[in-house]
């Protein structure tokens, strides 16, 4: 990922002061924050044999004094200072994530506490703030961690224990808690992609192991979108919890619980009227089928709710909904159809008649659909009515030349049905 891009000092001035100076500033608070230890004077780490280079017996000891010493944290902001101990703590940490891989017999009961100690003492830190005013997650380019030379290793190290054939979640539980999933699911709004796409395999991996934690974890993932809706409009993981999501949503067992079915309707619905839906639409839009590949008679709700939600000033968002309504269809039982076609096609209906070539031409590709065509003939009565006066309109006298000879090519197998 490359460093934030500049901006020509002559462009874009903000209150008197260019975007670059507003982004230099926000870059410098940004940096200030990642997580280190103001040090007097230089930091010394003791030297340790390597692990392969003594007998097994008393590998696992050593392994404990290797954890203690990466809980050591370094300042990476100063790009001079203990260069030297850097390099030894990413050295030890290498050896750390091969031990756990290859390994056996080293995960004693006293190895938990000293994994979770040096994870939490390396990952768990205040993130810089972000203010939505000055960061446009669409164009600028996030800030990077930059202590990600050791904090990469450390999230591969967790990631292989988690993994590892020995690992014991009923031993594991009395460290990795309420409390650390907490701070982990804070960790989300790290504006560095690299993070999230390793918060999001540890999330997915505690889900897998800990039973206990699942309906909190639910639980705070609902808090967290919540809170992003109606609040601050500003959380950088949701894309990436939305894909956890998605997994989880697919392995929920039927008659889905009310709980489920309330998240849906009061979150995953609600998410859609945010400003910057196109930065996790995709991700969203498969939880949503998800749900409906479950429970098709949750099909009626989600439909209308989308129409309630539906954009009024903002073309992209149209072209998206139209894309996700689309995979809704594709889905969808013809019972449930019937439920919603009329309303449904009264917005299809505005979407066709669009000012905007766009959203036209995405709402007559449903044309182009098989499965759509095959409702839309079997209930040609009720949908005919509904759509022949936009598509006749549109194939007169629409602005944009390339809509007409379109929906002329609909309108005529419409008017046979």
């Amino acid at each position: 990922m490359s460093s934030a891009a500049t901006t020509p000092p002559s462009v874009d001035r903000v209150d008197g002061f260019s975007r670059k100076s507003v982004r230099k500033a926000k870059q410098k608070r940004s940096q200030s924050s990642s997580q280190f230890r103001s040090q007097g004077k230089p930091i010394e780490l003791t030297p340790l044999p390597l692990l392969k280079d003594v007998p097994a017996p008393e590998q696992p000891e050593l392994f404990l004094k290797k954890l203690q010493q990466c809980c050591t944290i370094f300042d990476f902001m100063d790009t001079l200072s203990d260069l030297k101990m850097k390099e030894y703590k990413r050295s030890m940490l290498n050896e750390l994530v091969d031990y756990v891989t290859v390994s056996r017999g080293y995960l004693t009961e006293q190895t938990y506490p000293e994994v979770v100690k040096m994870v939490s003492c390396n990952i768990f830190r205040t993130l810089p703030p972000s203010e939505s005013n000055e960061f446009d997650p669409e164009e600028d380019e996030p800030t990077l961690e930059a202590s990600w030379p050791h904090l990469q290793l450390v999230y591969e190290f967790f990631i292989r224990f988690l993994e590892s054939q020995e690992f014991q979640p009923s031993i594991a539980k009395k460290y990795i808690d309420q409390k650390f999933v907490l701070q982990l699911l804070d960790l989300f709004d790290s504006e560095d992609p690299r993070e999230r796409d390793y918060l999001k395999t540890v999330l997915h991996r505690i889900y897998g192991k800990f039973l206990g934690l699942r309906a909190f974890i639910r639980k705070q993932i609902n808090n967290i979108f919540l809170r992003f809706v109606y609040e601050t409009e500003h959380f950088s993981g949701v894309a990436e919890l939305l894909e956890i999501l998605g997994s989880i949503i697919n392995g929920f067992a039927l008659p889905l619980k009310a709980e489920h079915k309330q998240f849906l309707v009061k979150v995953l619905i609600p998410l859609h009227t945010v400003r910057s839906l196109s930065l996790f639409h995709a991700q969203l839009a498969y939880c949503i089928v998800q749900f409906l590949e479950k429970d098709p008679t949750l099909t009626e709700p989600v439909i209308r709710g989308l129409l309630k939600f539906w954009p009024k000033t903002c073309s992209q968002k149209e072209v998206m909904f139209l894309g996700e309504l689309e995979e809704i269809l594709d889905v969808i039982e013809p019972t449930q159809f019937v439920k919603i076609q009329e309303p449904l096609f009264k917005q299809i209906s505005k979407c066709v008649s669009s000012p905007h070539f766009q959203v036209s031409e995405r709402a007559l590709y449903y044309w182009n659909n098989e499965y759509i065509m095959s409702l839309i003939e079997e209930n040609s009565s009720v949908i005919l009515p509904i759509m022949f006066a936009s598509l006749y309109r549109i194939s007169k006298e629409h602005w944009n030349p390339s809509q007409q000879p379109l929906s002329s090519l609909y309108l005529n197998p419409l008017g046979q049905l």
